[in-house]
């Protein structure tokens, strides 16, 4: 029987190329998008291939709309095997010159999200006694990076709460939990963290973060060119992980896309790559 998955942020980058990736690799793809407008090029690719994806609209801040989408697929096949969260949005500014509503923008869009999605079909897994939610972070959920500290706690909060959801519903219920964790990524989404970061400037220009701010800028925008590893990767490469991850027999908790990736979290992973070695500790300790 064919698998499903549904997708979330798939109008552009990233959730894009995984949907038209999952689909030629034989998955059914519902491909959910906050504004269906956006959708065209999808639905064009999908025709032109006779691929086997379903545009939904999905936007990870509305839970009614979250609730439609899953009912839908339940309507139509009546079971979720897969749900990629993939939904999300750059943001570089400082803790003392963002908003309120920015801050709880970043975090609902980046973090709430995924807990509402997850939310949303974790019963339905747990009925089946099967599924996969693969959670897409970043490096920036294991390692800090300044003028990202609000986007980067809300990444840290989705590993977090994968690793916590992990322990205690994964073996039971035979639901099984990845963190895919990219490093920079030349799509829209990359154009839109630089641009809020750049936007910055002006508000920083007579303030004491402003040197540091410009060493980061020009970091930011010499590193890819100079550096010994390629910073950058393409949505598809990103979606090609994803891919390899679902089609895993044991799949694992985490893994990072590139060897940039790699190098800058190594620190924090040497121990322990893939978190296996936590999560049977954890386990081991508690249940």
């Amino acid at each position: 029987m064919k698998k499903n998955v549904l997708i979330t942020g798939t109008s552009t980058g990233v959730g894009f190329e995984s949907a038209l990736l999952f689909a030629q690799n034989g998955f059914k793809v519902y491909a959910s998008m906050r504004n269906l407008t956006k959708g065209e090029e999808l639905k064009n690719k999908a025709a032109a291939e006779r691929l086997d994806i379903h545009l939904l609209q999905l936007d990870v801040t509305d839970l009614s709309s979250i609730q439609t989408a899953v009912d839908t697929i339940m309507q139509e096949d009546g079971r979720v095997d897969i749900l990629i969260n993939n939904a999300g949005a750059g943001f570089g500014k400082t803790t003392e010159q963002a908003s309120i509503e920015e801050i709880k923008w970043v975090t609902e869009v980046n973090y709430l999200g995924v807990v509402y999605c997850t939310r949303a079909v974790i019963p339905i897994m747990r009925k089946q006694r099967s599924g996969h939610i693969i959670n897409i972070t970043s490096v920036g959920g294991l390692v800090g990076q300044p003028f990202n500290e609000l986007y980067c706690g809300a990444k840290f909060a989705v590993e977090g709460f994968t690793e916590s959801l992990a322990t205690y519903v994964g073996d039971p219920f035979n639901i099984q939990f990845s963190l895919v964790e990219p490093g920079g990524i030349s799509t829209e989404f990359m154009k839109s963290a630089i641009a809020s970061t750049t936007s910055a400037e002006g508000e920083l220009a007579s303030g004491e973060y402003l040197p540091i701010f410009q060493q980061y800028l020009t970091g930011t925008q010499t590193r890819a060119a100079e550096g010994a590893l390629q910073v950058y990767q393409t949505g598809a490469e990103v979606a090609a992980v994803i891919l390899h991850v679902a089609q895993e027999e044991n799949p694992p908790l985490r893994i990072r896309t590139s060897e940039w990736a790699k190098a800058l979290c190594h620190l924090k992973t040497v121990a322990d790559p893939d978190g296996s070695k936590l999560l049977a500790q954890v386990k081991g300790s508690f249940l």
